[in-house]
């Protein structure tokens, strides 16, 4: 399916809390191209939650506008909305959220059963998605019986089932280690290649350096671009990473 480009454009978006006294973000404009992979960077209290949290459609701003593939996410109801975030978003957390009790086949089916898919259709495309990040040999496996990086995987894996064009990641390094990072950087970078778009908030300069574009918020507002803020890639063999099914 092809995805308008800009997919996403934000336009003047602004946050503030607590009756307009606390500025969380001040008149934002960005755009993502579509299949573009954009890192946004800041210090704690800079509003990269929040503007996350906006692009999400979860949290409404306060001014502005924000398109996705042409549509006004908070022009839509509610209900709409969560229609738009099961078609359009897939989720990559730090503090993954998966459930203990199910297994990593479970949990990359918790999406689909929210759509109220047929439970044969659901286990099919979530062994499909395990399978795309490395881990189709763990599917029944509990998260306690996976390791960090794994289970990081797992989280990827359930924001891929939907098959959803735009991918959202919140320091999806952040709890890991340096080499179980980059291998989780890995599968970010071969998700881009089969034309995902992917925009997520690190701390980390290292994952940052995999995007195609660093973006920067200080105080509630984007910082001018500097040519550093499009760096050379890291040098990662693409042809032997898991790809996700086309």
């Amino acid at each position: 399916m092809a995805f308008r480009s800009p997919l996403i454009s934000v336009q003047a978006v602004a946050k503030s809390y607590q009756n307009g006294g606390v500025l969380a973000l001040g008149g934002i404009d960005l755009t993502v191209d579509a299949g573009e992979f954009v890192a946004l960077m800041g210090r704690s209290g800079s509003g990269k939650s929040t503007l996350l949290s906006i692009l999400g459609a979860m949290t409404p701003p306060t001014g502005g506008r924000v398109l996705v593939d042409g549509i006004d996410v908070y022009a839509l109801d509610v209900e709409r909305r969560a229609d738009f975030r099961r078609e359009y978003l897939g989720f990559v957390f730090q503090h993954l959220h998966l459930m203990p009790y199910l297994t990593a086949l479970g949990n990359v089916m918790l999406p689909l059963a929210a759509a109220g898919m047929r439970n044969a259709e659901q286990e099919t495309l979530a062994r499909d998605a395990l399978a795309a990040v490395g881990l189709g040999s763990k599917a029944l496996r509990l998260p306690r019986e996976l390791s960090g990086g794994e289970q990081q995987r797992v989280a990827i894996a359930r924001a891929l089932v939907n098959k959803p064009p735009l991918i959202l990641a919140d320091e999806p390094t952040g709890c890991l280690d340096t080499k179980t990072g980059r291998e989780v950087m890995e599968i970010l970078l071969g998700l881009k290649a089969r034309g995902l778009t992917i925009f997520m908030v690190t701390h980390d300069a290292a994952s940052a350096a995999t995007a195609d574009r660093i973006v920067r918020l200080a105080d509630g507002r984007l910082l001018p671009a500097v040519p550093a803020d499009r760096p050379t890639r890291l040098a990662i063999d693409l042809s032997t990473m898991p790809m996700p099914a086309a």
